[in-house]
């Protein structure tokens, strides 16, 4: 990603790319990949892509704009945001974090104001005192002009620099705020010894035209369920909300979140193949937020866990590639996807499945992946594959509390802890990631006494169950 920066021009002979020339020298290979952030090498190989909205008469999406307006106008892609890592000081004085140019505190007022400042700082806390600031509300999202971005190079440089001056005012008017405990974090990535991150966090890029196009209804359940249909040619999965970014204005969604687990997640979905490979170029797979997609689908596909499984199957597909001699489109799905689910690093799980407790190094995990790729009329709305696989784990580093539960409403419970002492009396969320102790949730009742194994986590203030006593 950091070597886009010095791409220069891209090799072709007919429809196949075949080299990118950096400015110092030429990389020719058999299969080339574009894992850039803003999909440059699409822009450089003049290979068809999109940039911005589409409107709903391209492909029926209902949250799709009728016509374009100012919003997308002014926004064309979703927000940047560059991250800012502060810290905790405790008792020493942090040192005072300059404004940058064009400071107005007004635009950051109200930004933690109905989440109270600590649960704001636990949004984004990690070890050692450490804070992500990447915050959209009031925050540090910046999209003034944002097509700059693909203008040129001096247009983007502008942009770059104001987006991370915008960060450095947000951290500036948090110290104001809540005071010289916190200050800017120091020597926390690589290569620079600044609390900025080395680029902002890109919410979309250029988007590749390719075989196939994921659209919204791709990604939404289907009629009466908790997935989205899968496609044949799945290579990767998955479950985020369609989250987009846009300051000052919320966009209507159609409805994609659910609740599981005592919290709010997202309807899982599939990756096809095909929006890995353009329509017309050969020698050519894209693996990032550049693939096949639509503007509101990119707000869920430009996750970075969708973007890991994303890259493992373009990696894996390319390789492939090679040895057969042969070109993306030609590639056996099945023979990438049985790739995937058997490699013996990193088995990649293709089809979405509730059923958490039935881990990949498990013959039955197995199985039941090739069973609905096989006969994928048999997927269930629910999610569910028939019957549990218990599978007893925990944490190592898990606690054991005893508590009144409390059912507030369906997938909505609460837990007064008794146990420990130096708990006694606070009141957590339970949720939980496993497919059995969901259960067990479902049919607790209300008041009852539990014990349970689970680790805290200060950001949502939940107790993340792995484990049921009684």
């Amino acid at each position: 990603s950091l070597w886009s920066i010095h791409l220069k021009t891209a090799v072709k002979q007919e429809n196949c790319l075949t080299g990118v020339r950096f400015a110092d020298f030429t990389v020719e290979a058999k299969m080339i990949l574009d894992g850039t952030e803003l999909g440059d090498l699409l822009a450089l190989a003049e290979i068809p892509y999109r940039w911005g909205w589409e409107l709903q008469s391209e492909w029926g999406e209902p949250s799709a704009p009728v016509a374009f307006n100012s919003v997308t106008d002014r926004y064309p892609v979703q927000a940047p945001t560059w991250v800012v890592i502060m810290q905790d000081f405790g008792e020493a004085i942090a040192p005072k974090i300059p404004a940058a140019p064009n400071y107005n505190s007004s635009l950051f007022v109200g930004a933690w104001d109905n989440y109270g400042a600590e649960q704001f700082l636990n949004y984004g806390r990690l070890s050692e005192n450490l804070f992500m600031i990447n915050w959209p509300i009031c925050g540090n999202d910046y999209a003034e002009g944002v097509g700059r971005l693909i203008e040129s190079e001096k247009a983007k440089a502008e942009f770059l620099q104001e987006c991370r001056w915008y960060s450095q005012n947000f951290a500036h008017f948090i110290q104001n705020q809540l005071g010289r405990r916190y200050g800017l974090a120091e020597g926390v990535f690589p290569f620079a010894p600044t609390a900025f991150a080395l680029h902002p966090y890109y919410r979309e890029s250029r988007r590749l035209v390719g075989l196939t196009t994921v659209r919204e209804q791709d990604i939404l359940p289907v009629a009466g369920g908790k997935v989205a249909s899968i496609y044949s040619d799945t290579i990767a999965i998955g479950n985020y909300a369609n989250d987009h970014h846009y300051p000052g204005f919320n966009l209507p969604l159609q409805p994609k979140s659910i609740r599981w687990g005592g919290r709010w997640t997202g309807t899982p979905f599939t990756i096809p193949y095909r929006c890995l490979i353009p329509a017309t170029t050969d020698n050519l797979l894209v693996c990032e937020k550049n693939i096949s997609v639509s503007h509101i689908a990119n707000g869920a596909t430009r996750l970075q866990p969708v973007v890991m499984g994303i890259g493992q199957a373009a990696g894996m597909a390319a390789g492939m590639c090679v040895e057969l001699g042969i070109q993306p489109r030609d590639l056996p799905v099945r023979a990438l996807q049985e790739a995937l689910l058997q490699d013996l690093t990193s088995p990649a799980a293709i089809v979405p499945l509730f059923n958490l407790d039935l881990l990949p190094n498990q013959p039955q995990w197995l199985d039941w992946q090739l069973y609905y790729l096989d006969n994928p009329e048999a997927y269930p709305p629910s999610g569910y594959f028939p019957g549990d696989y218990l599978h007893k784990y925990y944490d190592s580093d898990s606690d054991v509390f005893t508590g009144i539960f409390q059912r507030l409403n369906q997938q909505d419970y609460k837990f007064t802890i008794a146990t420990p002492a130096a708990y006694q009396g606070q009141v957590w969320q339970l949720v939980t990631l496993r497919s059995h102790i969901n259960h067990r949730l479902e049919a607790a009742v209300d008041g009852q006494l539990l014990t349970v194994r689970g680790r805290l986590n200060y950001s949502g203030n939940w107790l993340l169950v792995e484990e049921i006593s009684n």
